[in-house]
C-alpha cells in the first residue's frame, strides 16, 4: 500500500487539512482538553452509532434484494469489514473489500455489488446536504468556503441520483446506448467483459425502478445519519461546551461530504480540519473543537475498526486477499481479466424491458 501513488496523494492532502486546522492552536491545551473529558459519555455513543451500523446493513439488505436475498446476520459481518477496510486503506477501498466479501460468502458479482454502494453513497450524500440546509438558518455566518462546497456537493449529488434512476428507469435504451459505446470505442478484445461488467451493474441499480424503494432507502439513510449526530452529542456532552443538535447535524454533514475527497487511511484531517473549522463558526473555542473533534473522530474510527479486525479473523480472510481484491478492482485490471464461462453463463438474457 505505501508503493502505491493513491497512499501519498491521499497523504498529501491529509497534511493539508490537518496543517490547516491545527494552525495557530496552543497544542498542548488542546490536550489537556482532551483529558478533562467525561469519556463515559462516549459509551452510549457507541451504541447509538452501532445501531445505526445495522441500520445500514438492513439498508444493503433491501437494495441487494432484488439480485438475491442475503440474510441480515450475513449481512452484518460483511459490512462491518467493509467500514474497517475504509478506515485503514486510502480512496475508500472498503467498499470494493465489502463487495469482494459478498462474492466469496454468497456469489454476488462484485459489479452489481458496487452499483448498490454506489446508490448508498448517492442518498448518504443528499441526507448530508439535507442537514447542511436545516441547519443554514441557524448558522451565525457561513464561510464562503462551505457555501462553496455545497454548492458543488448538491450538483454533484444531485446529478449522479437523476442520472442513475434514468438508466434504472430505462434499462433496455440504456443497455442499447452502452452496447453501441462500447462495440464503437472499446477494442475488441474487451467488449464481451465490459459488458459483463455493465450488464451487472444494471442489475445492482434494479432498487431504484420503484418509487416505494427510492422513499425506503432515503429514509433509512435519515435514519442512519440522525443515529450517527446523536454519537456526535453524546461525545459533545463529555466537553465543556454546547451547541444545538442542529449545529451538529452541519457538523455531521460537512466533515462527511469532506471525507468523499481522497486522503490517508481513516479520512486524517478531512475529517477533522472541516470539523473543527465548523464548530468556531459557532462561537466553540479553537482548542476545546480541536480536542472534540479529534476525540469523536477516535470514537467513530476505533470501535468499527476493531470489531471489523475480529471479523476478519473469524471469517478468515488476510490484508492478501484485500490487497488483491483491491488490485482487481483497479480499472486496469477490470479491462484486462478474462471473461470467463461463468461470467458469460450469469449475463441476463435481454428481450425488450428487464
Amino acid at each position: 500500500m505505501l508503493k502505491h501513488w493513491k497512499f501519498w496523494v491521499g497523504a498529501v492532502i491529509s497534511a493539508l487539512f490537518l496543517v490547516y486546522a491545527l494552525r495557530g492552536l496552543d497544542l498542548s491545551q488542546v490536550w489537556k482538553d482532551a483529558k478533562t473529558a467525561n469519556y463515559w459519555w462516549i459509551i452510549p455513543g457507541v451504541v447509538a452509532y452501532f445501531i445505526g451500523v445495522w441500520v445500514r446493513v438492513w439498508r444493503w439488505h433491501y437494495l441487494l434484494h432484488p439480485i438475491k436475498p442475503i440474510r441480515l446476520r450475513t449481512l452484518w459481518p460483511i459490512v462491518v469489514i467493509g467500514y474497517m477496510g475504509n478506515n485503514v486503506y486510502p480512496f475508500r477501498a472498503g467498499e470494493v473489500i465489502r463487495a469482494y466479501v459478498l462474492k466469496k460468502q454468497e456469489r454476488v458479482s462484485i459489479s452489481a455489488s458496487i452499483a448498490t454502494i454506489l446508490v448508498e453513497r448517492i442518498f448518504d450524500g443528499l441526507v448530508m446536504l439535507l442537514f447542511v440546509f436545516i441547519a443554514l438558518p441557524i448558522v451565525p455566518g457561513l464561510p464562503a468556503w462551505l457555501r462553496e462546497t455545497v454548492i458543488a456537493a448538491s450538483l454533484a449529488f444531485l446529478g449522479a441520483l437523476i442520472t442513475f434512476l434514468i438508466i434504472a428507469a430505462r434499462p433496455a435504451t440504456s443497455r442499447t446506448l452502452y452496447q453501441r459505446f462500447i462495440s464503437r470505442f472499446a477494442p475488441i478484445s474487451l467488449q464481451a467483459k465490459l459488458l459483463v461488467l455493465a450488464d451487472r451493474f444494471m442489475d445492482g441499480l434494479s432498487s431504484l425502478t420503484s418509487f416505494r424503494n427510492i422513499i425506503m432507502v432515503f429514509f433509512t439513510s435519515v435514519i442512519v445519519w440522525l443515529l450517527e449526530t446523536v454519537k456526535y452529542w453524546f461525545v459533545m456532552v463529555a466537553f465543556n461546551f454546547s451547541v444545538s443538535f442542529f449545529a451538529l447535524m452541519l457538523m455531521n454533514g460537512v466533515v462527511n461530504l469532506a471525507t468523499t475527497l481522497p486522503s490517508a487511511p481513516g479520512y486524517i484531517g478531512t475529517f477533522d480540519g472541516p470539523g473543527i473549522e465548523t464548530l468556531k463558526v459557532f462561537g466553540v473555542d479553537p482548542t476545546v473543537a480541536a480536542a472534540y473533534t479529534l476525540v469523536l473522530h477516535a470514537a467513530l474510527w476505533l470501535p468499527i475498526t476493531l470489531l471489523g479486525f475480529w471479523y476478519m479473523a473469524y471469517e478468515s480472510f488476510s490484508w492478501r486477499d484485500f490487497d488483491e481484491a483491491i488490485e482487481q478492482a483497479s480499472p486496469d485490471a477490470v479491462v484486462e481479466s478474462p471473461v470467463t464461462e461463468g461470467d458469460l453463463a450469469q449475463m441476463p438474457a435481454h428481450s425488450g424491458e428487464w
